[in-house]
């Protein structure tokens, strides 16, 4: 009882106190007189720390987490070393892009390019679609799955759910993008120290030594029947990072927010930096379960954690955690609510509306709706692959509209359009009908034949009016 205590005590002084750390921040900042932009974007205000804090604890949430320690294999690295190429295509192509544009989502950026509003609103779609059926209902799943395995409290995984969606709902609808920004570079600190004290006592429970841990869970280099097959490293996988990192506005949306293009570029590298020093966090725990424990799938994490950390620090990880959860939740609610309200219900509906408020109502319906769906992925065997495959029924066909949309002459946005949807039902067979192959060649295979079609649609229909992408760039 005493240990518990300590934990509930340790756990609610650090989340209240991150709280009140960005109450403290946020109370005086610079605000903008357009409130859309100084809700989504934080008035174009943030500092390069906090875009790096924020894209971190963005991607490193429960599902991370516990998704890869829960493969319990070193192949899981390359999801990480991968990252770093997605980054810089971020910072070199994309940004750069993005602030010519003046883009306050990364789909306006298709619309400046092929003077095509359609285009745009059917790829915000595409992003809806994905972050209310895949990535939220994902984020509160992996993160009560998580609290459940660590400390056993005396509530179902949906009860937890509840809690973290409505936390998650107060910090993206009260404080916008600039609350998350703060809180989540705030506990991204707590969380690389505490995951690397997990780390650090784990190794000391094993006494530093792998023995008995079979060869192919630590070897870089997967086989045909392997999670990652190493040629999957160069067709998939890499588009998937690529996509992930440079058009996902659940992360771009903190590039977007910097004050210059300058600034976002430091924000971006310095997150790239630290995600090649994250697999000590996020995947070496795993293996050193699989000796301990053997092959308990997504419950690694969670019990390694729960059995190393003395009660007081296991709160303060806890806390930690919590606030990796939030910050993937409060992220995909707040990017759910800009494409809706910026590209979709200000232009068709109402140009008079207020966007803010248009985007806390989104942000309430997308709280629900991923909560009803939570109970889906209890039977998921894999929660990281799972995620990456059902990624791919969007990912590979909006990868591909950018890519004829930026570096395609003579495009025709009609034909782009049609192989987008071409490309969401190809991916969707491959998934649910007949999978030949490994889902990341599949991936691979759905963006080339995606681009391939919107060429060849180009060519007998003709270059769009007015399209960016009939000139050189």
């Amino acid at each position: 009882m005493e240990g518990n205590a300590i934990q509930l005590g340790v756990f609610f002084a650090v989340t209240l106190g991150i709280a009140f750390m960005t109450w403290w921040k946020i109370r005086g900042a610079q605000r903008s007189k357009n409130r859309a932009e100084d809700f989504f974007l934080a008035g174009g205000h943030l500092s390069w720390p906090f875009i790096a804090g924020s894209l971190l604890l963005t991607n490193i949430s429960a599902e991370q987490i516990v998704g890869m320690n829960g493969a319990q294999n070193l192949l899981q690295v390359w999801w990480e070393f991968g990252a770093v190429v997605g980054l810089l295509v971020l910072a070199k192509v994309l940004v750069p892009m993005y602030y010519k544009y003046k883009c306050t989502t990364t789909t306006e950026l298709l619309e400046r390019r092929m003077n095509d509003a359609a285009l745009r609103r059917t790829v915000s779609l595409l992003f809806l679609m994905g972050y209310l059926f895949i990535l939220l209902p994902m984020v509160l799943y992996t993160g009560a799955r998580f609290m459940k395995s660590m400390f056993e409290p005396d509530m179902s995984i949906m009860t937890i759910s509840i809690l973290f969606a409505l936390a998650g709902l107060a910090y993206a609808a009260l404080g916008g993008l600039r609350a998350i920004a703060i809180s989540d570079t705030y506990m991204g600190v707590i969380l690389l120290v505490m995951g690397g004290l997990v780390t650090w006592f784990a190794l000391e429970r094993i006494g530093w030594d792998f023995s008995g841990i079979p060869a192919d869970r630590l070897t870089l280099w997967g086989g045909p029947d392997s999670d990652i097959p190493w040629p999957t490293l160069f067709t998939g996988m890499m588009f998937a990072h690529i996509f992930y990192w440079g058009t996902n506005m659940v992360i771009a949306q903190r590039a977007l927010a910097a004050k210059d293009i300058r600034e976002a570029q430091k924000g971006i590298y310095a997150a790239a930096f630290l995600k090649l020093l994250t697999p000590l966090i996020v995947v070496l725990p795993g293996i050193i379960a699989f000796k301990l424990y053997g092959d308990i799938d997504d419950s690694a994490y969670g019990r390694l954690a729960g059995d190393v950390l003395p009660p007081w620090l296991s709160g303060a990880f806890a806390a930690a955690m919590t606030g990796a959860v939030l910050s993937s939740y409060n992220a995909g609610l707040n990017s759910a609510a800009a494409l809706y309200a910026v590209d979709i219900h200000l232009p068709v509906f109402n140009k008079q509306a207020d966007a803010k408020r248009v985007g806390q109502w989104t942000q309430i319906v997308a709280m629900l709706i991923s909560l009803a769906l939570v109970p889906l992925y209890s039977h998921s065997k894999s929660i990281i692959a799972t995620l990456q495959q059902l990624n791919g029924l969007y990912s590979m066909p909006v990868l591909a509209a950018f890519i004829v949309a930026i570096f395609v002459r003579g495009a025709n946005a009609k034909a782009l359009r049609i192989a987008l949807a071409f490309g969401v039902m190809l991916y969707a067979i491959f998934t649910f009908a007949w999978t030949p192959l490994h889902y990341l060649h599949l991936m691979f295979i759905t963006l080339v034949s995606t681009i391939a079609l919107a060429i060849v649609l180009s060519r007998l229909m003709g270059p769009s009016a007015g399209s960016a992408g009939n000139a050189k760039t």
